[in-house]
């Protein structure tokens, strides 16, 4: 049982640092089409626009850097896939040709006051 209730922390904590990137963005200018997209080919945290380039977003979010900071954890096999997923939104969701980016949100909680945010723009 102990394992299901680190499964929906774990989910909780990705769920807030979805919202607070979202939020990030949001203030940001863009404009979020969508969150939590999914295909076969695996899903996106949050898909946005920024003027007229359309932006695929990872979100990562870690309570700690004791593990590293969250975006140590986008691999470069992770990015190849948001640039796999990118492709199959616009395909899937008939948007017109245009740019594309792909971008990383870090969050890091931190004990007292708001997360700490980190935005990396066109990493793919």
């Amino acid at each position: 049982m102990e394992v299901v209730g680190e499964v929906r922390a774990t989910q909780a904590l990705g769920r807030y640092g979805e919202d607070v990137a979202t939020r990030h963005l949001r203030d940001a200018g863009f404009v979020v089409l969508e969150r939590n997209w999914r295909c076969a080919v695996g899903e996106i945290d949050i898909v946005a626009l920024d003027g007229d380039t359309l932006v695929v977003c990872e979100v990562k979010t870690r309570s700690s850097v004791e593990f590293g900071s969250p975006l140590e954890a986008v691999t470069a096999r992770k990015a190849a896939r948001l640039a796999q997923l990118a492709v199959q939104y616009r395909r899937l969701s008939g948007r017109p040709p245009g740019p594309v980016r792909i971008d990383l949100v870090g969050v890091l909680l931190v004990r007292r006051g708001a997360p700490l945010v980190e935005h990396l723009m066109g990493v793919a």
